[in-house]
Parts: structure tokens; C-alpha cells; sequence
């Protein structure tokens, strides 16, 4: 029995050894699936020296001033409290002398002329240009953010180009644009830019549309509403938690803003990207079409979005193309009655129906209008069909 020990005792550490080791693998396995999503969102920190005059800089709206020199951006439910010097967790709204600037505006890091249809808006415009513009920045930090070489960085380290509101608009209408597309980064962080350039618009004849994560606090909402024609809101996932782990942001806020955007009557259209294995289930899928129907009706558009590896969350697979078509089956029980899927080749899916007789009513191919059997918003079987059409 002495004469056994030794080894007894090598067979025990070597058990321990693979415990540890198999511990070890499924932290790491864990870990790696679940895309760093216990990430936290970064703090407010003085990243660049205030400029030794203030010429030039837009002062922001949507503040208060308090005590020492400090003050707290109102604009969008993170609410930073900002020192001298520093700058939110947006990336473009800075604290210099006890005043906040956006530091951002005037900056474009983007410049398009897009289908109205990539956006994406099916019920708006049909088959026309929509000059899409950006600066950098963005008041989430979307794990799996499509533009974040724009979205996610100062403005002093991406090449960008001065443009003023005017020679937006000129640009616009030289290129035989419908509208003007606030997309790409986020809108919202570079509100007093968009502002400005939705109130030159509306005098111009142009239509104006926001492509947003819907982070933005009711008052400042409210009071840009009235120059904009259509809103889209990129709607994370229903489960909260979810929310938060993906973009640092918080669910509640983004339900309000599009319940506020349909109660004033400008058009929304709402588009849910589709993670595998984190919110395409049908447990997912179900209560975010029940709230929109309950919510915000059942006309509005509903955009179920294919996942691609993007950003930090490259070791995930893209969504299969069949958890997309169900998405929108699911929805459509619900009784949604414009239900569209995207990132997939779908004409079914990525075209519009008369929701009384099931007719063929818009029939896109990828972002492409191929026909388009409306007149002035009414299908051929006399049922309208609402949206922005003219």
C-alpha cells in the first residue's frame, strides 16, 4: 500500500491538472462566444486640450451649467457631467471654458448619394437618391456596429471635410436628390449640424431622414421633429439586458423615442438586426413585434436584418438566412402588415403587399425598385398604403 502512494498521489494532481485545464477552456470557449459582452462602456475623459480660441466652434444645445466650470450635456440618456477639457461619451461634445461645443460640426466623414431603399425605407420615396451624410461619433458602443470607423472615433482622428448646412443643400440638389439621409455614424450626436440642415431643407423642397439608434431625450425630440419627414430606428433587441450588454445603452429610452416620433406624426419605419444565438429566437422575435403592434400600430414597417461578423463580434456566424424568414413570419402572425427582411436575397421579403388582398403592390430586387404599382400612396385594389410618397 506505501509502495502505491507515489502514484496515487501523481494521479490525483494529474486529475486536478485536467480539471483546471478543462475549467480553463470553457472560460476561454465562453468567452469568445460571447463576443466581450460584458464590455463596459467608457467614462468621459479629457482626450484633447481645449483650442486656444473658441472661433469657429458651435456652442451645443441641450445643457446646463453647474458649479466649477463644469457642465451636463442634456441632449441623449447618458447625461455626462464634463469638466474643463473633457469631451462626452459621444466622442464630439466638449467641455472648453464652462460651455459645451460640438466639436463635430460642420465635420463630414461620409458622403453618399444612396437608394432611399438602403437605408432602409420601404415606405418612403420609392426608387429615388437620398444624399446621405455624416460626422463622426456616436452615443453607443455597438458591439457589432456596422460604420465604426466613423462612429467610433474623435473627429481629429478620421479624415473629414468642412461643410456648411447651405453647401449641403446645394450638394444635394446638384446630385437630383429626394431627401437628405442624417445615417451612417449616429444623428443624434451631431443633432445642431442636422438641425440646421433640416430647416434649410424643408425651404429647398428637400425631404429629410434620420437613421438612428433612437438614444435621444424627449425635449430635443420634440424640437426637431417638426423639420424631419421620416425617421428609422435601428432597434437593438427587446430583452434589456440584451441592450445593454450589446451597446452600453439601456432599451426604455429607445421605446419612448419611437412611441414619441409616431405620436407626432412623422413616418417610422423600425429595423431589428438579428443576432445568432442572442436574439433571433422566436422568444425574441415575438414580444418585439407584439409591442410594435400594441405601441406604434400595425402598419408600421418592421425590418428584420441579417447579422454579418462585424466589429467586435467577428467570431460570431452570420444568422442563418432561415431565422431571418421565420422573424418575419412570426411578425406577421402578429399582424403586423409590412414586414420586410434585409441582408438576404428575398424578393418575397424585401417587397411591399396590399395588406387587404395580399396583391403585389412595390417589388423590389435587392435595393432596387423593378416595379412600383402605387398611385399616390393607393394600391391598384383601392386600399392605401401608408408612407411618405411624394
Amino acid at each position: 500500500m506505501a509502495a502505491d502512494r507515489p502514484r496515487q498521489v501523481l494521479l490525483w494532481i494529474a486529475a486536478v491538472l485536467f480539471l483546471v485545464a478543462v475549467v480553463g477552456v470553457a472560460a476561454f470557449w465562453v468567452y469568445a462566444q460571447s463576443g466581450s459582452l460584458t464590455e463596459k462602456p467608457v467614462t468621459p475623459a479629457t482626450t484633447a486640450p481645449p483650442p486656444a480660441d473658441n472661433a469657429g466652434l458651435h456652442e451645443a444645445r441641450w445643457y446646463d451649467k453647474l458649479a466649477d466650470g463644469m457642465v451636463m450635456c442634456k441632449l441623449c440618456p447618458n447625461f455626462c457631467r464634463l469638466s474643463e477639457g473633457q469631451i462626452g461619451f459621444c466622442r464630439v461634445r466638449q467641455n472648453i471654458g464652462g460651455t459645451l461645443y460640438a466639436i463635430a460640426y460642420g465635420k463630414v466623414a461620409a458622403a453618399h448619394v444612396d437608394p432611399i431603399e438602403k437605408k432602409p425605407f420601404f415606405h418612403v420615396l420609392p426608387g429615388t437618391r437620398s444624399f446621405s451624410i455624416a460626422t463622426p461619433g456616436c452615443n453607443l458602443r455597438c458591439l457589432f456596429c456596422q460604420n465604426w470607423e466613423i462612429a467610433q472615433h474623435f473627429p481629429w482622428e478620421i479624415n473629414t471635410r468642412s461643410a456648411t448646412p447651405e453647401e449641403i443643400i446645394v450638394a444635394a440638389l446638384q446630385t437630383g436628390s429626394r431627401s437628405i439621409a442624417f445615417t451612417y455614424s449616429e444623428p443624434t450626436i451631431f443633432y445642431e449640424y442636422m438641425y440646421d440642415i433640416a430647416k434649410l431643407a424643408k425651404a429647398h423642397g428637400l425631404k429629410t431622414v434620420v437613421i438612428s439608434a433612437g438614444y435621444i431625450n424627449p425635449e430635443p425630440l420634440e424640437a426637431l421633429l417638426p423639420y424631419i419627414d421620416a425617421y428609422k430606428i435601428d432597434f437593438k433587441g427587446f430583452d434589456p439586458d440584451y441592450y445593454t450588454r450589446m451597446t452600453g445603452a439601456r432599451r426604455d429610452p429607445v421605446l419612448e423615442t419611437m412611441k414619441n416620433i409616431r405620436k407626432a406624426g412623422v413616418w417610422l419605419e423600425v429595423v431589428n438586426l438579428l443576432v445568432p444565438g442572442h436574439n433571433d429566437r422566436e422568444e425574441d422575435v415575438r414580444p418585439l413585434a407584439q409591442w410594435v403592434r400594441d405601441n406604434l400600430g400595425d402598419d408600421v414597417p418592421l425590418h428584420f436584418s441579417r447579422f454579418h461578423p462585424m466589429h467586435k463580434l467577428l467570431n460570431l456566424p452570420p444568422t442563418p438566412v432561415e431565422n431571418v424568414l421565420r422573424a418575419r413570419q412570426i411578425a406577421l402572425e402578429e399582424g403586423l402588415k409590412f414586414v420586410y427582411v434585409g441582408n438576404i436575397p428575398s424578393v418575397e421579403g424585401a417587397s411591399t403587399y396590399s395588406p387587404r388582398t395580399g396583391e403585389l403592390v412595390i417589388e423590389r430586387k435587392s435595393y432596387h425598385v423593378t416595379r412600383n404599382l402605387l398611385k399616390d400612396g393607393v394600391a391598384p385594389d383601392g386600399e392605401p398604403i401608408p408612407g411618405v410618397w411624394q
